[in-house]
């Protein structure tokens, strides 16, 4: 949909969605600082969840599936190795480099803290009709994969807070 086809009632939509996902956004932050019985941060519990899924990485390419800063994830990496969440590993196609693996610690806390955080989640939506549970998901899961390929222009990318 280009901009000039976007009614009032479009507009509307958009912003309610924007403010929504702003307060959704600023609340999840929020309870990153209360990361529950395992002590697991939302940044590091990104990096586990990516690498226990998906195996052995590049540290380049853990930030780029996390859509996050390469400088970012690189000093949570340091903090989760030295915690002995995560342990570097040689690239077997190139000496030079090194992958990063869970380690059974990092999958143990990964399990605790997904446990922690699924507790919540389902404590929160408790009351709700299981039907409207799952399209929750549903949607959140289309929308969020619709909106990583939408190409949003770069002065918008380069605003804090992603220009929403």
């Amino acid at each position: 949909m280009g901009e000039a086809t976007l009614t009032p009632e479009d507009l509307e939509l958009a912003d309610a969605l924007a403010r929504e996902l702003a307060m959704l956004i600023r609340l999840v932050q929020r309870s990153a600082r209360y990361p529950g019985a395992a002590g697991m941060d939302r940044a590091g519990f990104q990096v586990l969840v990516r690498l226990a899924s998906q195996g052995p990485q590049r540290a380049v390419d853990v930030a780029e599936a996390v859509c996050a800063d390469p400088s970012t994830v690189s000093r949570r990496v340091a903090a989760l190795v030295k915690d002995g969440l995560l342990e570097r590993r040689a690239d077997p196609q190139d000496g030079r480099a090194s992958l990063l693996a869970v380690t059974e610690q990092g999958l143990a806390a990964l399990e605790h803290s997904r446990r922690y955080r699924a507790e919540v989640i389902s404590a929160t939506i408790a009351d709700w009709p299981r039907e409207q549970r799952r399209q929750l998901v549903e949607l959140l899961g289309r929308f969020t994969a619709d909106f990583q390929r939408h190409d949003v222009p770069a002065v918008l990318a380069s605003r804090p807070g992603g220009g929403i």
